[in-house]
């Protein structure tokens, strides 16, 4: 009887937990993603300021570059986990 007890007690916490392992996971992929979204437009942003161009170059490249990155990894990332 107390097995039953236990059992049932289990199956009841399992999709509380998975629901929160899945917020946490899911939210820290999209803190990395903006992460490196941001580094390479930082990174475009100082290296447009140093060659003191008219338009913005490597600004455009790098935040492109950033968010295919991101797109990469969180994906890699998703499929590894599963």
């Amino acid at each position: 009887m107390e097995e039953q007890d236990q059992q049932n007690q289990e199956k009841r916490k399992k999709p509380l937990n998975k629901g929160l392992e899945n917020f946490t996971r899911y939210s820290g992929l999209a803190f990395q993603m903006i992460g490196i979204i941001l580094l390479a437009t930082f990174g475009g942003v100082k290296l447009d300021k140093l060659t003191t161009w008219e338009t913005p170059v490597f600004t455009i490249i790098l935040s492109l570059l950033g968010v295919f990155a991101a797109i990469y990894i969180s994906i890699r990332d998703f499929i590894k986990k599963q």
